[in-house]
């Protein structure tokens, strides 16, 4: 199955379905990511605050495949942000990953009211100009935050990773990191139960597929980056094959008529957790 690729303002390239391991159990995240490498997924989406970096890591060595074959991600908390805590954050996920270079580091949340993802921002700028990192990007920031650190760095995100899904379609913050240049990834994609929805499991009855499936082409075929979990083998290669049908635009505007403008997780403007 042939795996597409989202590039990056950078010249750089990602695989635009990956695996995510939020909430996968620390004892579990190293089968997880071997059998999601197995499969053939090639981006692998991990974070400080999932507790589970180390299992990330040993999962890519035992998988037995090459370390230039596989895209991973990790994200800094946001009790770690300016610039001395960031470096010495870096530092700690590479050892947790036991790795000496990171495909794309976000910053997990902007926190607005801590003013410092702009000085955090610049610290990535200098991690990546040594070649620790080869992207850089953010999570959860929305047009004035991201606007911000282009105005006083002169460096636009590589990647903006957002909650999306049919409850939440974020046309505006898609339009957005468009326009900007910016790669959109969707996190928690299936939502709380979207695809639980009777238009969409009408839907892939039509296609002969899961709901599940319907859900993240619907992604896919928006040009977001996907990054679905599961802890299950089979549900990840469900969600693998994703890949190889297509819904209709028809199929498609009804998936969109399904927003409400509801949020599963907390507002980027106002979250503060440390």
């Amino acid at each position: 199955m042939t795996q597409p690729m989202m590039t990056f303002n950078d010249g750089h390239t990602m695989p635009q379905l990956g695996a995510g391991i939020w909430q996968v159990p620390k004892d579990q995240t190293a089968r997880v990511v071997r059998e999601a490498l197995e499969i053939g997924y090639r981006l692998i989406d991990g974070a400080k605050a999932y507790g589970n970096e180390e299992g990330l890591g040993q999962g890519l060595r035992d998988s037995g495949i090459p370390r230039d074959e596989v895209f991973v991600t990790t994200k800094l908390w946001n009790d770690a942000q300016g610039r001395d805590a960031t470096l010495k954050a870096f530092d700690a996920s590479m050892t947790r990953l036991g790795l000496d270079r990171l495909d794309l580091y976000l910053i997990h949340w902007p926190v607005p009211k801590a003013d410092l993802y702009v000085e955090t921002w610049k610290t990535l700028i200098e991690l990546r100009d040594q070649g620790r990192i080869r992207s850089i990007g953010v999570a959860n920031f929305n047009e004035d935050h991201l606007q911000r650190l282009v105005d006083e760095t002169g460096v636009t995100p590589a990647l903006n990773q957002i909650e999306i899904h049919p409850t939440l379609i974020q046309s505006d913050m898609r339009a957005v990191n468009e326009r900007m240049g910016i790669v959109t990834q969707s996190w928690t994609p299936l939502g709380r139960g979207d695809f639980e929805a009777p238009e969409i499991r009408s839907i892939a009855e039509t296609h002969d597929r899961t709901p599940a499936q319907v859900v993240l082409r619907w992604h896919i075929q928006h040009g977001l980056s996907v990054i679905p979990k599961s802890e299950k083998r089979e549900r990840l290669a469900e969600n693998f094959a994703a890949l190889d049908f297509e819904l209709s635009q028809a199929d498609m505007d009804a998936i969109d008529a399904l927003d409400q403008n509801q949020r599963t997780g907390p507002d980027p403007q106002t979250f503060d957790m440390r």
